[in-house]
Parts: C-alpha cells; sequence; structure tokens
C-alpha cells in the first residue's frame, strides 16, 4: 500500500466526519454496500452485522430516531484520526439532545478497514452503559 493510499484514506475519513459534525453528511456515506460492521462489548447492539444496509437499519436509523425532536447527534470532538495501511482508526466524541430532552454524550473509537475510498470492514468501541440507557429509555 502506498503513502498516497494511506494518506487519502485518512483524508476521505476526515472530511467524512467534518461533514457529519456540520451536519451536511453522515457516516454512512462511507459504508461500501456490502461492508461487515461489529459492534464490540455487550451492550443491545453488539454484534456482527453484514452489509451497511444490516447495520443501518439495526442500529443507526433507530439511534437517529431517537434524537427526533432534539438535537442531532454528531461528532463534537475529533481527537484522532490515525492511518496505517488499509485502516484508518478514529477515537472521536459525540453529542446529542435525544427526544425526552436528556442530553446524551459518548466517547467513541472506530476501526475502519478501506478499499477504494469506503469502508469495508469496521469495528466500533464505545461507552456501551451509556449507549444501553440512552436506547433503553428512549424509544424510536
Amino acid at each position: 500500500m502506498t503513502d498516497t493510499v494511506v494518506d487519502a484514506n485518512r483524508r476521505i475519513v476526515r472530511e467524512a466526519f467534518e461533514a457529519w459534525q456540520a451536519g451536511t453528511g453522515h457516516p454512512a456515506d462511507l459504508f461500501a454496500p456490502e461492508m461487515t460492521w461489529r459492534v464490540e462489548g455487550r451492550s443491545r447492539v453488539a454484534g456482527d452485522y453484514a452489509g451497511r444496509r444490516a447495520f443501518v437499519d439495526a442500529v443507526l436509523a433507530p439511534f437517529a430516531r431517537r434524537f427526533e425532536g432534539g438535537v442531532p447527534f454528531r461528532p463534537t470532538a475529533i481527537h484522532a484520526i490515525v492511518a496505517d495501511g488499509d485502516t484508518v482508526v478514529v477515537r472521536w466524541d459525540g453529542h446529542g439532545v435525544a427526544s425526552d430532552g436528556v442530553a446524551y454524550d459518548n466517547a467513541y473509537a472506530w476501526f475502519l478497514r478501506m478499499r477504494d475510498g469506503q469502508v469495508v470492514h469496521g469495528v466500533a468501541f464505545f461507552d456501551s452503559v451509556a449507549f444501553d440507557e440512552l436506547w433503553d429509555r428512549v424509544r424510536p
């Protein structure tokens, strides 16, 4: 893998996160249709997802619906974007206000394996207690 590809992957991910942060993009814009995703840990959504549609339908869409009428969830701080080979790691914080008026804040680390400028495999780490509190408290 050339430095040019590594740098391009880092730039693509940074631009996607900045667009999401600005409210002009969505993280799924990065996902290849055939991508796989793993949520580590024991949260309500922990496990493996085969394909962008499966992950969006099971996790991202119901998560976003919990913020309808509140403040949309978005990255507030991008602490690091590190690229090595075909992998880009993003450590970031996010914030939103759920539809019940309660703020949701969490810290994330996403490990993204890239091919042709898209994520083909992702792994997410986050505070599952905070996530599960939101997931259980607010129904979409």
